[in-house]
């Protein structure tokens, strides 16, 4: 793999956090400065050059997604993408939605609030690798206990591709299969993978992914991607209202309600285009030229440099199944966590902690005297703090 061809690493810390917030891809940045003073300098009429901007994102995601580009809606967060398809789902009272305890909130408020509809949500509990319950921070859910939780209620599962907190994978074949075996859709937010590692929801079964485009597909913050099926989108009913969706688009006196049935449908009003550029351009010029199979590799190769350069005396990683597998490794640091992540920012390296777990989240453009130098300074740092 030539990373030099593809992009220009954007930052010169010793940056491990694209699970947080990831720097910004310099082309998707430059994309966007044109886009603004075009709009500047022309206003209204700076737009006409940009009206293939949406076609060409749809485009764009569709071949990352292995998909349709019917079936591709922009989204400005995975939190509105969940919104619009849990209060769009046809649920009747006594209906049952299967989660994990510690999703990420914008995985869990949309379906906790369906209880305003007679709606019940079913919690799967943490379990350790060998499969006994804990009360210690997050690790993991499995397969048995989503087994044990389903019932013939049971319409949807919502989960993680990759938990926030620790980096354990789902294997998508495995859940898609048993959904797609029950007739429940699967609903998964690919916010900690599209970009890091291969989803492709028609081969894995999947009714509808969401993911936030500034962490591994490295794009402006507030900007994202959703993908639903067209079986499951005409299951959905629209929640929000406007102009963009219906196919009258720009006839603004014309009121009948005519929506869209491909992913337009979910594109309800005016969209930042600035974002739909930069992302289109990510997609285009980064992920069209590399497989995602190769971008895991590699990620999972710089990965293991990391961890074999870093005192094992010092971290002990938490390790998951290959199946299981992520761009985010942990490390279990409860009683200084916080104090070792701004310890390594002053020294150029860039890590984040959630819920007492440092995560480690190199990204396939790095270099290995990246991660050698930073395992160096980390080692170095940490003896002082652990010592």
């Amino acid at each position: 793999m030539d990373k030099n061809e593809l992009i220009d690493s954007p930052v010169s810390e010793m940056f491990f956090s694209h699970c947080a917030v990831s720097p910004l891809v310099p082309a998707a940045a430059e994309v966007m400065t044109t886009f603004h003073h075009d709009l500047m300098k022309q206003g209204i009429i700076a737009l006409e050059k940009y009206g293939s901007a949406l076609p060409h994102y749809r485009k764009q995601f569709a071949a990352l997604l292995k998909t349709d580009p019917a079936n591709i809606s922009y989204t400005h967060t995975t939190a509105e993408a969940m919104c619009q398809i849990a209060w769009g789902y046809p649920f009747e009272p006594g209906d049952r939605i299967i989660s994990y305890l510690h999703e990420y909130p914008s995985n869990h408020y949309p379906w906790l609030l369906q209880k305003r509809r007679g709606v019940e949500l079913d919690l799967l509990p943490d379990h350790l690798d060998n499969g006994a319950a804990s009360d210690e921070p997050p690790t993991a859910w499995s397969m048995d206990d989503l087994k044990r939780l389903c019932t013939p209620k049971t319409k949807m599962v919502a989960l993680s591709h990759v938990q926030f907190t620790t980096g354990y994978a789902a294997d998508l074949v495995e859940l898609g299969r048993f959904c797609r075996e029950r007739d429940i859709d699967l609903i998964v937010d690919c916010a900690q993978s599209l970009g890091c590692l291969p989803v492709y929801p028609e081969e894995f079964g999947i009714s509808a992914v969401a993911a936030s485009g500034w962490k591994w597909l490295m794009g402006p913050k507030g900007a994202g991607v959703l993908y639903t099926s067209e079986r499951f989108r005409q299951k959905l009913e629209p929640i929000f209202g406007g102009p963009s969706m219906m196919k009258q688009m720009f006839d603004y006196l014309d009121h009948t309600w005519d929506p869209f049935e491909d992913g337009r449908k979910l594109e309800y009003s005016t969209i930042p285009w600035d974002h739909v550029l930069a992302l289109s351009t990510i997609a285009e010029r980064l992920f069209s030229h590399v497989s995602m199979e190769a971008v895991r590799d590699e990620v999972f190769r710089l990965q293991d440099l990391l961890v074999a350069h870093i005192d094992p005396d010092i971290f002990n990683f938490l390790k998951f199944e290959p199946n299981n597998r992520s761009g985010i490794l942990t490390a279990r640091l409860p009683e200084n966590a916080n104090q070792l992540v701004k310890a390594l920012l002053d020294h150029q390296v860039v890590i984040s902690e959630r819920a007492g777990y440092l995560r480690f989240a190199p990204h396939f453009y790095q270099t290995d005297q990246q991660m050698i130098a930073g395992a160096e300074t980390i080692n170095r740092v940490c003896s002082n703090i652990l010592k």
